[in-house]
């Protein structure tokens, strides 16, 4: 079945992520990156990992009724599930209001199955971007019970091979950048607490 709806908007990218995140509580329980190169959950949020540090992404959504299966043409492709406590999960960038995509959760709250299509992570690593997007993600949403996360496809890219070149952790450290030892992990870490209301 196809999707029952299907909305694109630009996703605004920063320190190489956007979520997926519920006003009302957490929507996944923690996943290592390492586990697939280009999902995970922190905090109880969904990342979605993008090769570029800066600058907006392409992200089309999909909400099915059924699973449907993987989409052709694009270059890695991981699900997990996942749930919604208040059947508003919206794609959000880290420190910037909810992108203009419609709700994941909409069939209200519960529990579902994300797939993640990512494509074009290896153009810009690592650097800003400015009008011209050169990633471009497909999220699939579906109501599922819960399995464990999967990493569907991973063929050419470079970023997502390197991410998962790293043996999991028992704390979650989605990258060398994330390192409270560093000063650009410190940085994400006070963004991220400030993004959930906590100055302490």
């Amino acid at each position: 079945m196809r999707g029952v709806i299907t909305a694109t908007a630009p996703v605004f990218t920063e320190y190489h992520g956007f979520q997926i995140k519920d006003p009302e509580g957490p929507v996944a329980d923690d996943l290592d990156a390492s586990h697939n190169g280009l999902v995970s959950a922190y905090l109880g949020d969904i990342e979605v990992a993008t090769g570029i540090h800066t600058g907006d992404v392409e992200v089309t959504v999909e909400l099915h009724a059924e699973p449907p299966g993987p989409a052709e043409g694009w270059e890695e492709i991981a699900e997990l599930s996942w749930r919604s406590p208040s059947g508003e999960a919206l794609v959000t960038p880290l420190m910037h209001d909810p992108a203009d995509l419609p709700s994941l959760a909409w069939q209200g709250p519960g529990s579902y199955r994300l797939r993640v299509h990512a494509r074009g992570r290896d153009t810009a690593v690592d650097h800003a971007t400015g009008e011209n997007v050169v990633e471009f993600y497909l999220l699939q949403s579906w109501p599922a019970a819960p399995q464990e996360a999967l990493l569907v496809k991973a063929m050419t890219d470079g970023y997502g091979a390197g991410r998962r070149a790293g043996p999991p952790r028992d704390t979650l450290v989605i990258d060398h950048e994330d390192s409270l030892d560093t000063p650009s992990g410190r940085e994400r870490d006070i963004l991220r607490r400030a993004g959930r209301g906590d100055h302490s």
